[in-house]
């Protein structure tokens, strides 16, 4: 069968290749009238160039749409601006208001950030870290995931700082919220208002930071002598906030008042606390939450909870990679940031 007329794939590659191709360097210096190296030293910070120079220079690059190419820099110096952000479901709960306060902080820096969506097993992990190295990243930070010592050792070995938010790593900087902190104050104020049987709604997912929440308000409540169920859901998600619930609320007699690990389980222990069972928040039961995401505020939760600030958190972790790069020989930085109850309907003092 004869072959149709029309544009061979070959042809349709060159069309696309010429659409995309960039003003160059070469350009710049062509209509500007000038060499190639006095555009390239107009576009490098604190390079000598003549005032006249710069001006036709920066003129033709605009006419042009002309852009230094950032990439190529960053492999002729062996390093790029590019940052990892090494996330498990970065699109959940306050992970991903997290994430895009950390891209925006190193945007502003004038960093490139590269969204790493990998799973927690060592494999995935490594793969994300291969991929950094060989952009030649100048950072890593990671939201969340275990990494293995393996993991650590390929950024140490290759001078690449390491921050980890919300968990604990040798030999890397971190930053973390005062969950113990927050928990306790939550065990204090239900039992300052009178309540003794209080409940935990947590996760089996087990990450550190769920686990100083849990085990923070546990050993406060019975501080306090006050007596503790726990109902731990798959995940640390809405149903697994719904699995909780069903837990806490089929033993004897139910809670006064319910501290949840998050605000997703917080979430999802309301829904089936009003819907399900027929009772009501916080006139039958009073729930603490933790994260303050947009959705606490919603009318149909308003939920009392801790407030994680990603704004303060991800400039934290940005002022560490600052840090690191300036002295790599520093010891690991620790910091702390200590979140906010912010009251709404759900728990009043």
């Amino acid at each position: 069968m004869p072959m149709k007329d029309g544009p061979t794939n070959d042809g349709k590659k060159t069309k696309r290749k010429e659409r995309m191709r960039f003003a160059s360097a070469d350009q710049v210096a062509q209509l500007a009238g000038v060499s190639r190296s006095a555009v390239s030293r107009t576009f490098t910070p604190g390079a000598s160039v003549a005032p006249a120079t710069r001006e036709r220079v920066q003129k033709a690059a605009e006419e042009l749409g002309y852009h230094v190419n950032d990439l190529a820099r960053g492999v002729l110096a062996n390093q790029s601006r590019l940052v990892g952000i090494v996330a498990t479901r970065p699109e959940v709960g306050f992970r991903a208001h997290l994430a895009a306060a950390l891209a925006k902080a190193l945007i502003k820096r004038g960093s490139i950030p590269i969204l790493i969506n990998t799973g927690q097993t060592e494999d995935e992990l490594l793969a994300a870290q291969k991929i950094l190295i060989g952009h030649r990243a100048e950072a890593t930070i990671i939201l969340s995931g275990s990494p293995p010592a393996s993991f650590v050792d390929i950024a140490h070995r290759n001078g690449q700082p390491l921050v980890v938010i919300g968990r604990t790593e040798p030999d890397a900087d971190h930053v973390s919220a005062g969950n113990a902190e927050a928990s306790r104050n939550a065990a204090a104020a239900f039992f300052d208002k009178g309540y003794r049987r209080l409940a935990v709604a947590a996760s089996q997912s087990a990450t550190s930071s769920i686990l100083e929440r849990e085990d923070a308000f546990l050993a406060a409540a019975e501080e306090f002598g006050a007596s503790v169920s726990v109902g731990r859901g798959i995940d640390s998600d809405y149903d697994s906030g719904i699995d909780a619930a069903r837990q806490l609320f089929s033993r004897g007699e139910r809670p006064d008042a319910v501290y949840c690990a998050n605000d997703l389980i917080a979430f999802g222990l309301m829904d089936h606390v009003r819907k399900t069972l027929g009772l009501r928040i916080p006139e039958d039961v009073d729930v603490i939450g933790f994260d303050d995401v947009p959705g606490a505020a919603w009318l149909s939760y308003r939920l009392t909870t801790f407030r994680q600030d990603p704004v303060v958190m991800a400039q934290r972790a940005v002022d560490l990679v600052e840090r690191r790069l300036a002295s790599p020989d520093l010891p690991p930085a620790y910091e702390r940031v200590i979140p906010e109850l912010i009251f709404r309907d759900s728990f009043t003092p």
